[in-house]
């Protein structure tokens, strides 16, 4: 195994054995992982995701861990995370962006440069790559909206290779990189010029709007449950039903927007779990409708 780590190293990889992975997501959640790599350029990505394949290891994903909740047991495959992949490059009115750039920042940079499209993602935590992953959204906004291209790696031929917004089969939060053959490297966006002050104070009001409403001041991994359907607010219908502020261990269905769990009190991955369950329980007796996790589970 040492080996291994050292031909991963040599080759562009950082390397931390043994890591727990609370100290990685924003949930602050998760068991310790064998190793979490971390390539420092494109080009170690690759070599590190062609190294685990052909060595028949198992491995994920992550870019900062803002819509990752993991469980506490030890896991049983390596953790990727893309953060020193972070180049974002503006060209007109086109953006390229390296996976593991912050949406936060992207957004900032768009709007200081005049460029519209992105206000939305003010304040989004997290990566490019997980806010593609997902198809990433707020106030009326979405990634695929502005996404034009992303280069990936193809793990079932070990390849580079380019895939259009409609071969990434984008819909409401989901996308084709959740099948799990596509990495995303690098994304290509298209914004629109528009005066600079106008963008900027557009991001400023959405990022104060975020900031009154959602609960940023816990460990969470933001809003909790897809929309069912547009007319359906789970917020909304979690606080009808009374249960806000319910708690199960250290888990809390938020006081200030009931559609965030938080970790109020060192809350574990069970009690995350069994909150959310409480809650779909209990929408589904009350509205019929079955509500679905938005957060990727790794258990």
């Amino acid at each position: 195994m040492e080996n291994f780590f050292e031909d991963l190293y040599l080759n562009g990889c950082e390397i931390k054995k043994n890591e727990p992975m609370k100290n990685h997501t924003y949930f602050r959640i998760g068991g310790i992982t064998q190793a979490m790599l971390l390539p420092k350029t494109t080009e170690a990505m690759v070599y590190t995701c062609k190294k685990l394949l052909l060595e028949g290891k198992s491995f994920r994903i992550m870019g900062y861990g803002a819509n990752l909740i993991v469980s506490d047991r030890e896991l049983d495959f390596f953790v990727i995370c893309t953060k020193y992949l972070s180049d974002i490059t503006f060209c007109g009115t086109a953006v390229t962006v390296q996976c593991g750039a912050p949406t936060a920042r992207l957004s900032y940079m768009a709007a200081q440069n005049g460029l519209s499209g992105l206000e939305f993602a003010s304040g989004i935590p997290g990566s490019v790559g997980g806010a593609v992953f997902m198809n990433a959204g707020a106030y009326e906004g979405e990634f695929k909206n502005i996404v034009r291209s992303s280069s990936v790696f193809d793990k079932k031929n070990m390849e580079v290779l380019s895939l259009s917004t409609d071969q990434m089969e984008f819909g409401y939060r989901k996308s084709i990189f959740q099948q799990g053959r596509y990495i995303c490297l690098e994304t290509n966006l298209e914004l629109s010029q528009a005066p600079r002050e106008e963008v900027i104070e557009k991001t400023r009001l959405l990022l104060e709007k975020r900031w009154k409403k959602q609960p940023l001041d816990l460990p969470s991994a933001g809003s909790f449950f897809k929309r069912p359907r547009n007319d359906f607010f789970v917020g909304t219908a979690i606080e009808n039903l009374g249960m806000k502020g319910l708690r199960v261990g250290g888990a809390e269905i938020s006081k200030k927007h009931a559609g965030f769990i938080v970790n109020a009190a060192n809350a574990t991955f069970d009690d995350v779990m069994k909150l959310s369950e409480v809650v779909k329980t209990k929408i589904k007796e009350a509205y019929n409708v079955d509500l679905e996790t938005e957060p990727e589970i790794w258990k």
